[in-house]
């Protein structure tokens, strides 16, 4: 499993957490889903960014 899918998989299960904390603590279902999706953007362009190969150096 590469890095990314690994990175990937732990910012969904943080999501989820979040999300149901914010469903116990009687936050609106739409509000919810908008920080869901705001949330699984911002941890693709995280994942994209921490675990793209460095350019090798110029020799």
């Amino acid at each position: 499993m590469s890095s990314f899918s690994t990175y990937i998989i732990g910012f969904i299960i943080l999501v989820i957490g979040l999300a149901l904390a914010a469903y116990l603590l009687n936050v609106p279902a739409m509000w919810i889903a908008v920080g869901v999706v705001v949330l699984i953007g911002i941890g693709v362009l995280m994942a994209t960014s921490r675990t793209k190969p460095r350019d090798p150096p110029v020799a």
